[in-house]
């Protein structure tokens, strides 16, 4: 069976990848945060959120390939007071958030679910506490220079396999889910399907 990753997320696929897992991946063009907007103002938690948006992106194109496992994945960050942020899509968003960040500790919610037939057929959770240093503004321009438009597209601004690692002093979690993909949960259950060996 065919498995069809309902992102572009270059951090996703590289994942997939390197574990050996033979994927297409295809966007899935929603829009979160409308989603995101409409699940806070019902006070759903980041981690409802976060499967919502999997759910979501899974789903639309599993109703395209209703033959193949379809994944779709997202992440929220909640920041020390609670609040969450979103990726940051331009470089002026990205140094407010990584002057909000610094010196904090939060959180980073990955969520991911399979769909099958236009179905939900499995998802799974993980969640990781990140406590970033101070940065000085110089460091943090020369990181976003450094970074480029890599970062946009990252919520928290950080690929933690990358220069994102110069930014914490500690990390209690999984460095897939961290990355954005609870990787090792997603590949048990590609064992029980049968798109991997056992």
């Amino acid at each position: 069976m065919m498995l069809v990753l309902a992102s572009q997320s270059a951090a996703r696929r590289s994942m997939l990848h390197a574990a050996g897992v033979t994927h297409e991946a295809l966007p899935a063009h929603v829009d979160e945060e409308a989603i995101t907007a409409g699940l806070v103002a019902e006070q759903a938690s980041p981690e409802r959120i976060a499967d919502a948006l999997a759910e979501v992106k899974a789903l639309k194109i599993s109703r395209q390939h209703p033959g193949a496992l379809v994944l779709g994945a997202d992440s929220v960050v909640v920041t020390a007071d609670g609040a969450m942020i979103a990726k940051p899509e331009t470089r002026p968003r990205a140094e407010v958030q990584l002057r909000q960040l610094a010196g904090t500790t939060h959180r980073l919610i990955s969520a991911a679910v399979i769909c099958e037939a236009g179905k939900a057929v499995w998802r799974s959770a993980g969640a990781a506490k990140l406590t970033m240093r101070r940065l000085s503004d110089d460091f943090i321009s020369a990181y976003l220079d450094a970074e480029g438009d890599a970062v946009l597209g990252c919520v928290g601004c950080y690929r933690i396999e990358a220069l994102g690692a110069q930014l914490f002093t500690r990390i209690d979690g999984d460095q897939f889910v961290i990355r954005g993909l609870p990787l090792l949960a997603v590949l048990d259950y590609l064992r029980v399907r049968g798109v991997l060996a056992a």
